[in-house]
């Protein structure tokens, strides 16, 4: 279905196009369906193959596998906003009776708990979920294959317990907390957890031979928050569009930032990749994507987002495998960041500043290094080092009017301004880091002070 948006050049439609229908034919999907999301729209959608005759368009869907876990971490998030948990509770405290009570709730949404990769029993996803009726049939007898807290390991049980703890704080179903929290909010009508038409077919490609093998769709019982959903590109491009921009009526900004901050240390053989909370991590380059990636048997999915870019990209296929689907994802990406990149909005003075932060404004020495603090709007600061590194941050304000640390070394470290007893600032503190107004200013408390001859000429001499 070619795309007919004028969003893009006719040269990045026809390398996307190129790229979309060359993985297609390679991987010898029975259909592959992309779409790129700028400016919270999609600005390309296209799809390649067949499903009912037809090339897939943005209404088809298809199983989404485990992009359901992010959709199910908002679920968590949102409850930890409203006091009702704490990402260091234990789950025992929520939802007892499990036999991993001490995992937290925040090493589950990070795979960072030491449990089992997957449940007991047969095949999961090609199971019926009648096998496991009951949460704690999802966990093997002895469910925690590391140390909790060691390293990164996926779990896709881990998810399924923080689906039952969702039901259990909300008292129904977290299907329908989803819908009623998230995809109703966010117009994805089209996503749930049961298909409905018109949907795509799962299919096995032979190794060797053209031919096909349909895969059963299966119901997943307690394993449902792992990777139960179905969705569509259109839907999926809604749900990019709140990844980049946010929606205050679904989740808090600062908790959506959150959700892509890394969690856990990567493999030493994979440190192009991490995990946040519910959210995968992949560098290509110097570009960050967030998102995730999904594969249930008859099915492919990945939506990434890049926040500098401001762009977003999804894509579905209904094969079991086949298609690296996460690089492919992030190759349309980059083409359309590549070719078209982000036009940055005008500048706009700030509509009001308040004159005491404007007095902090300019250069600030920490030592002899040269800083610049620059107020934002809505109170915020902004302070960047003139070497570069990652002593800089942006900073939140407070309550008691100091300001927080939300990046780099000076996270969660607190900026208070020094006055001397007329008012006038003298110093800065962040984080017991003294800035001056000149490098090692005699008139600011310095910890070591400063030595009285001060600054020296001529070559350097011994004490």
């Amino acid at each position: 279905m070619p795309s007919t948006s004028p969003d893009l050049l006719p040269e990045t439609t026809r390398a996307l196009r190129h790229r979309l229908a060359a993985t297609q034919v390679s991987a010898r999907a029975p259909s592959l369906v992309a779409a790129v999301v700028r400016d919270g729209r999609p600005v390309w959608l296209e799809g390649w193959g067949s499903v009912d005759g037809s090339p897939p368009g943005g209404d088809v869907q298809y199983r989404i596998g485990s992009i359901t876990k992010t959709f199910v971490t908002l679920l968590a998030l949102r409850l930890r906003d409203e006091g009702r948990l704490a990402l260091a509770d234990p789950l025992d405290r929520h939802l007892p009776g499990t036999a991993v009570g001490e995992a937290t709730i925040g090493s589950l949404l990070s795979h960072t708990a030491g449990l089992a990769a997957e449940p007991p029993g047969p095949w999961w996803e090609r199971s019926p979920g009648s096998l496991r009726p009951e949460v704690a049939d999802v966990l093997l007898d002895h469910p925690l294959v590391h140390p909790p807290g060691r390293r990164f390991h996926y779990s896709n049980p881990g998810f399924a317990l923080l689906g039952a703890l969702v039901a259990q704080l909300r008292g129904k179903p977290w299907t329908e907390v989803l819908a009623a929290e998230v995809l109703e909010p966010l117009g994805m009508t089209r996503t749930g957890p049961h298909p409905a038409a018109p949907h795509a077919e799962g299919w096995a490609v032979h190794p060797w031979a053209d031919v096909l093998l349909p895969e059963p769709i299966q119901d997943y019982g307690a394993m449902g928050p792992a990777g139960e959903l179905w969705s569509t590109a259109d839907d999926l491009a809604r749900f990019a569009a709140f990844l980049l921009a946010g929606d205050e009526r679904v989740l808090r900004a600062d908790s959506l930032a959150e959700m892509r901050a890394p969690a856990s240390a990567p493999e030493v053989s994979s440190w192009q990749s991490n995990y946040g909370l519910g959210t995968q991590l992949l560098r290509r380059g110097d570009r960050l994507l967030a998102g995730h990636t999904g594969s249930v048997p008859g099915f492919l999915a990945t939506v990434w987002v890049s926040h500098d870019d401001e762009l977003g990209v999804v894509a579905l296929a209904n094969t079991t495998a086949g298609i690296p689907i996460g690089g492919f994802t992030a190759d349309l990406l980059e083409l359309v960041a590549d070719r078209e990149p982000r036009i940055p909005a005008p500048w706009q003075p700030l509509p009001q500043v308040d004159g005491a932060l404007l007095d902090l404004a300019g250069p600030w020495y920490w030592g002899p290094a040269a800083y610049i603090l620059r107020p934002l709007a809505d109170g915020w600061l902004e302070l960047g080092s003139l070497a570069g590194g990652d002593r800089g941050t942006r900073l939140r304000p407070a309550a008691d009017g100091t300001w927080v640390g939300q990046s780099g070394y000076f996270a969660g470290e607190s900026l208070r301004p020094q006055r001397d007893d007329s008012g006038a600032v003298t110093h800065l503190d962040l984080g017991t880091f003294v800035f001056t107004r000149r490098p090692y200013d005699p008139a600011a408390v310095i910890p070591g002070g400063i030595d009285e001859p001060g600054w020296r000429t001529g070559s350097p001499t011994s004490a």
